[in-house]
């Protein structure tokens, strides 16, 4: 072989490398998603919590897209289906997930193809745990001191447990008589906002005003005044006083509402 037909077969061998290293990198940047660990979900598997996807590992070439699907599942983790709308990093469960397990599966995309991986699935999903009533019988739960009247309901019962009059003692010259009630419920708890009435019996002996509302310390105060037939005998002893506590709304005589007769000392 001359001289000529020795370079000749060296440039070849050279073409013939620099193909097959040239075919070489466009295999390396041909290299679609390969996953090495499957994506993972953390959160408390109840109804109402919020669970969270993270990445999987994925090799591959190129810049790598990442999406992902949650998946509802059986008890076991299989027969699983995509739930509607549920794409994002995260999932809230719902009432329908009770029950069932949960999965997200993530999908790899680069300019050389697409690979899938799914998570093991989660603990079986649990129902809410039922919150703690507000009331019993009627009565708030929780807190302390003056209620509002509005959080009391049957079958509790207002109830009116203090009276005092000014003055104390009612005489012939008494022309305005002040009375006092309080009003509690729910063992004894003051009662703010509820409607007391007052009379005296027999009627006429003192005018009937309008109904008042007791303040924060669960007190009602009521001002009568003098009428024609006070006192109704010469010998009366005792004003008696029909008294009733009720909450806005309920009828008079039904409801969380209350009555009582007292009596004050009269001294003719």
């Amino acid at each position: 072989m001359n001289r000529r037909q020795n370079l000749l077969a060296l440039l070849a061998a050279g073409a013939v490398t620099v193909l097959a290293i040239a075919g070489l990198s466009e295999a390396a940047r041909s290299t679609p998603p390969a996953n090495q660990n499957p994506p993972t979900v953390t959160g408390d598997t109840v109804e109402g919590s919020t669970l969270t996807a993270h990445h999987g590992t994925w090799s591959g070439t190129g810049t790598i897209a990442y999406s992902f699907q949650w998946r509802r599942c059986d008890d076991n983790g299989g027969s699983c289906s995509n739930i509607s709308g549920a794409t994002g990093a995260t999932y809230g469960l719902k009432k329908v997930d009770i029950g069932n397990t949960i999965r997200v599966r993530e999908s790899a995309r680069n300019n050389d193809g697409t690979s899938t991986s799914t998570s093991v699935p989660t603990a079986v999903v649990k129902a809410a745990p039922t919150p703690p009533p507000t009331t019993q019988n009627g009565c708030p739960t929780s807190g302390s001191g003056t209620l509002a009247v509005a959080s009391v309901s049957q079958p509790a019962r207002l109830l009116i447990d203090g009276q005092s009059a000014s003055p104390s003692v009612v005489d012939r010259s008494t022309n305005d008589l002040t009375l006092k009630f309080h009003v509690s419920a729910c063992g004894g708890r003051s009662i703010e906002g509820a409607l007391v009435y007052a009379t005296a019996v027999p009627f006429e002996q003192f005018s009937t005003p309008a109904e008042v509302a007791t303040d924060s310390t669960g007190w009602a105060t009521i001002t009568l005044h003098r009428a024609s037939r006070f006192p109704a005998s010469p010998r009366q002893q005792l004003l008696a006083v029909f008294a009733r506590a009720r909450k806005t709304g309920d009828p008079a005589l039904g409801g969380v509402s209350t009555r009582r007769l007292v009596s004050f000392p009269v001294h003719l």
